[in-house]
């Protein structure tokens, strides 16, 4: 899953992103909201950790505009505030924040919170994605295309399962090694190319709508 980090602190920020990605998360740290809104152009994440005292606009801004952007104030919000400011903790949470974090605080409270909030919000994930011909059960985890049965390798059904859950949406080639192979893996982004190739293969004609996107990586188009 993956979690956007708002901490102008340098230290306390590449902490919270070694402690997340640790535990599991695909964790990417702003120093500030502007690098934040242009990072919201593309990939959204799943949590934003947001601490209310930033440089230019602060986190209580941002939290404001997000919650009246109709695209955006869906995603949970964590605010991190100084220990005492009770205002604002409470206006955070008027706001619609769904937790608070008082500084300074313990990563593992960090990552126990993080946890919680997306038990509480994440909606279940659709058990059968489909997109043109192309359909894949995740309870039975099977894979159709045009009512074929196809049988792919555990890393082909991920890599498919991936696209069909952002449809349209231009996926890296680094994005795609993080995300079905790990950020521990230590091959090359040539990988993803071969493993694009074979799935584009197994799934006959419908493999094509999988678009390459020249110098970035892959995207998944719906069907004719």
């Amino acid at each position: 899953m993956l979690i956007y980090c708002i901490e102008d602190d340098n230290g306390i920020r590449n902490l919270m992103l070694y402690t997340l990605n640790a535990s599991g998360f695909e964790a990417v740290g702003f120093p500030d909201s502007a690098e934040f809104w242009r990072a919201l152009e593309g990939e959204k994440p799943e949590l934003i950790l947001l601490d209310i005292m930033l440089p230019g606009e602060d986190g209580i801004s941002v939290l404001k505009k997000l919650r009246a952007d109709a695209a955006l104030c869906g995603i949970p919000v964590i605010m991190a505030s100084a220990k005492g400011t009770e205002y604002d903790k409470v206006l955070g949470l008027d706001l619609g924040a769904d937790d608070n974090l008082a500084k300074p605080f313990g990563m593992m409270d960090m990552v126990s919170r993080v946890k919680s909030v997306l038990r509480r919000t994440s909606p279940k994930a659709a058990a059968v994605l489909r997109c043109g011909s192309i359909e894949l059960n995740d309870d039975k985890h099977s894979v159709t295309s045009g009512g074929r049965a196809v049988v792919l390798t555990l890393k082909e059904y991920d890599m498919l399962r991936l696209f069909l859950r952002n449809p349209g949406l231009v996926l890296t080639r680094d994005q795609l090694l993080e995300r079905v192979w790990g950020q521990d893996f230590a091959g090359e982004t040539r990988t993803v190319d071969v493993h694009v190739g074979t799935l584009r293969t197994k799934l006959g004609e419908a493999g094509n709508q999988i678009e390459t996107v020249r110098g970035v990586g892959y995207r998944m188009e719906s069907g004719k």
